[in-house]
This record gives structure tokens, sequence and C-alpha cells, in this order.
């Protein structure tokens, strides 16, 4: 075996060649339709959306069934508390879940499962996670991450009917791409997976394996070594956790999500069946990505579910809390938090559900949606936690556990706050989140135009880009001066007498996404190639998208629920208020997107960097214990205990 292709040997790369297995792993197609996708090209197809889609009647009993069942398994049998307490989700629990179903909420009836759509998986998502949120994180790691969704969407039928069945019942699933030296760069993973007669050979170490303490099967990410017969490149791989070489090194604590079995995993000299492959050698991180497109909805679902409890304890302790002769709700510093928390979650509902439906019908392509989705619910569900905890004084500091010692009810609003600050960071950082959507929502320029800025490509392939972002942009720019959004009439469905008028709320999102349109393309011609170090200015893009979307969102379910006589006022009013909300977030970051201090900002890292600003830290002391930055990740063996938790059935 040669030096390059060692266990040991950690792949150097370029930030080029980073970036060029990011963009291999990218789906480079648009086969349908994109909402949002149109939305960042200043094109407002609100047909994309309205009105709202629904479910099959038959998808609904199902689904509805097996959330009774659910939400009496939460209220009798789960005791969040406990788990808060003990760090860990009792056996009885977890094989509790498993008898009824849970752990197969997304796997097709003819393997075990109970074929339960989108929609409904992230209802149930939300009610379980409101019981704890380490057992939404099990069952969503196990099901939109762990082996379920890839076997799905790209297993074959063999291994379909190996491990569905296994998934559906009794075993638990994990998802392994983290190294301690790779996170959002898998173009520098080291794990590898050496072909050895029908077997590969894994050896590697990987970190943050959620669901891999107590896990029985593994999709793990490994690099394949390029030789005869073999293509090489990142692959993916069902392991047996059981299996020789495979140890469980520690169970990681957080801050947050006490029960999480989250940990580290070694693999030395691990035999994996070539049958167990996942797709073609190199589709590795393509087959991750695309699992990701809906699986990333599992977490907004989560951030929903959080909501609505925020909304109801800010209710419930508001109108018992007297300060100054009155509830403080009724205090206008408090009462605007109360209204951001309603109108919030009834927005975050809005663009999960309607992600969630539209992943089912499978009439548009969601990538993007399911994207914001995520990226929009982790950041709101956070400011959420946060003013709830403010609502609460010194009670929202306070542990649940020290409130009931004392008397009071057991409200654990710190721990929510802890709980929901990883969400920001799950499956894509808000940083990495930025990039991502913003590589595609200026797809459609790359694709015109990308040949212009790309320092390796000829005088004659630029010249052929330039005819065609000539003839691109003189179609499309003319369409951003002027649109329905300037029409006092448009969109008047969305004005019913006697409700608020959310028209005005859609004319405004037209004439935002075209202005966005317009100010994507004016920093593209500015920058250029340098367009891509940008992130500040393409973070903002991407944000004034995602409020573009949820306010699109939240008008068109206040829509359905009014022309269903479901609370349609009052989802008028919320939807108004959200709107309203937003277009004070949407025109602040539109200000920022050209006065900002991005340039200065850089200029005082770099001096951070260089040690100039040093004097600045002293006056304290570091409590920080001793170590590496980065544990040795040499995938050797090690002598450590496998500290692997067996559910005990029963």
């Amino acid at each position: 075996m040669s030096a390059a292709t060692t266990p040991s040997s950690r792949p150097t790369v370029t930030e080029r060649e980073a970036r060029q297995v990011a963009e291999a792993a990218r789906e480079q197609d648009w086969r349908k339709p994109s909402f949002a996708k149109e939305l960042f090209l200043g094109r407002f197809r609100l047909d994309l959306i309205h009105p709202h889609p629904l479910p099959a009647d038959d998808d609904v009993q199902r689904g509805e069934e097996f959330l009774a069942k659910l939400r009496d398994f939460c209220e009798t049998k789960i005791d969040g508390s406990v788990i808060e307490r003990d760090a860990r989700i009792p056996d009885q629990v977890i094989t509790g879940l498993k008898e009824l179903g849970a752990f197969g909420m997304k796997i097709d009836t003819k393997y075990g499962g109970l074929g339960l759509t989108q929609v409904y998986y992230n209802k149930a998502l939300a009610l379980v996670g409101s019981a704890n949120p380490a057992i939404g994180a099990l069952l969503s790691a196990h099901q939109s991450i762990g082996v379920p969704q890839p076997l799905k969407m790209f297993g074959t039928q063999e291994q379909k009917d190996t491990f569905l069945p296994r998934c559906a019942r009794t075993d638990i699933s994990a998802f392994l791409l983290t190294e301690p030296d790779v996170g959002s760069d898998p173009a520098r993973l080291a794990t590898t997976a050496v072909p050895d007669g029908d077997d590969y050979v894994l050896d590697g170490v990987k970190l943050w394996t959620t669901n891999g303490v107590v896990a029985d099967l593994l999709v793990v990410m490994a690099r394949v070594p390029k030789s005869e017969g073999h293509k090489g490149g990142i692959t993916a791989f069902v392991v047996e956790a059981a299996s020789d070489g495979v140890t469980v090194e520690n169970r990681n604590a957080f801050m947050g999500l006490r029960g999480l079995e989250n940990g580290v995993t070694r693999f030395h000299r691990v035999r994996v069946p070539a049958a167990n492959r996942i797709g073609p050698e190199g589709a590795g991180l393509k087959i991750a990505l695309t699992t990701l497109n809906t699986g990333r909805l599992s977490l907004p679902a989560m951030c929903v579910g959080a909501g609505k409890w925020c909304l109801k304890i800010a209710r419930e302790w508001s109108a018992v809390r007297e300060q100054w002769g009155k509830p403080v709700a009724l205090h206008e510093a408090v009462g605007s938090k109360i209204s951001f928390i309603a109108a919030t979650t009834f927005a975050l509902e809005a663009v999960l559900d309607l992600s969630s439906q539209m992943a089912d019908e499978d009439r548009n392509d969601i990538r993007i949606e399911a994207a914001l989705a995520k990226l929009y619910g982790s950041e709101m569900a956070c400011l959420m936690a946060d003013e709830l905890v403010q609502i609460r004084g010194g009670r929202g500091f306070e542990t649940a556990a020290s409130l009931e010692a004392r008397g009071e009810r057991a409200v654990p609003a710190e721990q929510i706050l802890r709980d929901l600050r990883i969400n920001r960071i799950f499956e894509g950082s808000t940083e990495i989140m930025h990039l991502l959507i913003a590589r595609e929502a200026v797809d459609a320029h790359l694709s015109v135009a990308g040949d212009l800025i790309d320092p390796d490509k000829t005088l004659a392939d630029k010249a052929k880009a330039g005819a065609q972002a000539g003839a691109f942009y003189a179609r499309w720019l003319p369409k951003l001066v002027a649109g329905p959004g300037q029409l006092p009439r448009s969109y008047a469905d969305f004005h019913p007498s006697g409700h608020p008028d959310l028209a005005a709320h859609l004319r405004y999102v037209e004439r935002a996404a075209r202005k966005l349109a317009r100010s994507t393309f004016y920093a593209m011609s500015r920058w250029q190639g340098r367009m891509e170090t940008k992130q500040g200015f393409l973070g903002r893009i991407v944000d004034i998208g995602a409020e573009l979307f949820a306010m699109s969102a939240a008008c068109v379910r206040a829509e359905h629920l009014r022309a269903t006589e479901d609370h349609g006022r009052e989802a008028y009013q919320l939807a108004d208020a959200f709107c309203r909300q937003s277009r004070i977030r949407v025109e602040e970051l539109f200000g920022r997107l050209w006065t900002n201090t991005d340039d200065l900002d850089h200029k005082v890292v770099k001096g951070v960097l260089g040690g100039a600003y040093e004097w600045l830290e002293q006056g304290i002391v570091d409590p920080s214990g001793d170590g590496p930055w980065i544990a040795d990740a040499n995938p050797a063996e090690v002598p450590q205990k496998n500290v692997r938790r067996i559910i005990k059935e029963g």
C-alpha cells in the first residue's frame, strides 16, 4: 500500500480542490420547478405553492391514528425530567418506541414500517420532541440520515430487503461522516475503505456520531483509494456496529440534549462486504447531500414543536404573573415578545407543512426550500426560546428541578434554550447553510456566465460564455423592472372582507424578490470571481430569501385555513403580524447588503490572528484544560474500552 493510501495519511487538498469536490457532489440539474429558486431569480411563482397542497385522505387517517398512539405514549411513558437528570433515554422508552413503530415511520409498509408521509413524520417528531428533544434527535437521526433514507433512494433491492425490516422494528441506525479534523470540508476525509477481495477494509475515526453509541447499523462515509478496477472516491457503506474492530471510544456530553447518544467511533481493520456498499464508488457525498434534501426537514419540525411549547408557557405564565397592577403580558415590553413567539411559530409551521407536502407530492424540487426551512427554523427557534427565558425572568434561568424543589411548577425554559442551540450547527451550520443555499441561488447565473470568471477557462470558452450570458441577461434583466407587486389589485383573493390585507404582503414579496435578484446580479458584476469570498453579503442574500419564503408560506397557510373554516380569522391575524415583523427584518438586511463592516471586520480578524490585540486578553485566568485542540485521529488499534450501549429489550 502506498503512502498516499495508508489509513493514517490525511489527504492534502487546496481550497480549489475542496470546492471541486463539493461541487461534484451537488445535484447539477433542475428537472422540476422550485419556488425558492425562482424567488432568488426575482420571479414570484405563487402558483407553485397556492392553493396549498393537501395530503390524501388515507394518508391523513393513517397519520392521525399514529399520532394519537404516540401522544398517549409521550404522556404516559416518557418523563423528560428523568432523561435530563440521568442524561440518557431509558431502555424501556426506546423499546416502547420500537414496539409502537416509531423507528419505522418513514419506512414503507412492505418492509414492516408505517409508511407515513413527510408531513406526518414531521408532526410526529414535533410531538415526541416536545416530550424530550433527545428522543426527537434519536428518531430523526435514525430515519432522516441513517440507514433507511439512503437505502430508500440509492440502495439495491437486496439491501432494502436485508436492512429495512430491521430498521423498521428492531435496529437503530446512525450516520457517520464527521471526523475530528473534518467537518464541512469532506475533501479531507481520512477514513479509508481499501478493497480486499469481496470486502472493503475500513480504518478511521468518526466524531459526533449521533446514535452511534446505541446503533446496530451505521452508514459510514469512507475514501476508497483509486486503483485498478476501482474508481475510488468518497463512498457510503452500511456497517454492522457489532463488527470486529468497531469501537465506541467515548460518549460525548453537551450543553443540551443530555439524552443524546452521540460519541466517537473508531474503525480498525473492519471488514465490510462489498454488497454493503451504497451506490457506486465515489458517490458517497452525492448520496449524503441528496438524502439531506428532505432529511433536513426533521430539524425545523422539532423547532416548530419547541415554538408551540414556548407559546403555551408564555401565555400561561404571562397571564398569572402581575407587575404594577396588571398581567405582564399586557405590558408592551413583554407583549411584543409574546407576539413575536406566536407569529413566528405560525410562520415556521407554515414553512414546514408547505415544504413537507411538496416533498410528499414530488412535483417540485425542494432542495432550497428544505435548506431554508432548516436555516430559518433553527435560528428563529433559538430566538423564541431566549425570549421565553426573558419573559420568565429569574425563573427562566432556574432549572426545572430547582423550581420543583421549592414548590413551583417545573418549567424547563432554560433547558429548551440549551437543547435548541445545537440546531444551528446540526446537519449544516448556519454559516454553511448560507453558502450552500447561496450556491443554489446563483446556479442560473453560473450556468450561463460561470466560465467568464473561471481562471482555468480558455479565451474561446470565455467568448462562448459571454455570448450565452448576453442572451440570458437580455431576456432576464428587463423582467426585474416591474411586476404584479406594483399593481394595487394583485393577489386580491388574499384580502377577503373583514380580514387583514395579506395581498399587500404578497405584493411586497414580489417586489422584494425582484430587488433581491437585482442586488445579486449587481454583486456578481462587481465582484465576479471574488463573489464566493463575500460570505457576509451572501448570508444576507439568503436571509432575505428565507424571510420572503416564510412570508409567502404564512400567507398561503392563512388562506388555506380560512378556506377550510379552521381558525381562518386568527390565522390571518398571525400571518399579518408575522409579515409586518418580517418586512422590518428584510429592510434591515437590504440596507446591510451595502452598508456593513465586512471589510473592517476582516482587518480586525487579521490583527487578532497576528497577535496585535493580545494585550486585550490580559487580566483573566483561562480555566481550560491541557491537551490538543483536535484529538489524534490516527486510526490505529487502541486498547480502549468499548462504551457502546446495548439496549435491553422489554
